[in-house]
């Protein structure tokens, strides 16, 4: 349990900070996953339309250091590949 008062702060911070980042984390998924999904499709259109915000997303996660920005570019590139299989 936070004692001072600085400690209180910062446990409120952390858990604002959590859910924020839980957010966006969630966010990340949800688009790599319709990206996926439409390749599975063979939606091309759709996953070429999802790839471009899943892209923009992705790297906003990794600005924010909720990503590391090999495992993003890995990502990125292995739908890419799938994407231009299509």
């Amino acid at each position: 349990m936070a004692n001072s008062a600085s400690s209180i702060k910062r446990a409120k911070q952390a858990i604002k900070r959590n859910k924020h980042n839980s957010q966006i984390r969630a966010k990340v998924r949800t688009f790599i996953k319709k990206v996926a999904h439409a390749v599975e499709a063979g939606n091309k259109k759709e996953a070429k339309g999802g790839f471009a915000d899943m892209q923009k997303t992705i790297d906003q996660a990794v600005n924010k250091g909720l990503m590391h920005k090999n495992q993003a570019a890995r990502r990125k590139s292995r739908l890419s590949a799938k994407i231009k299989a299509l």
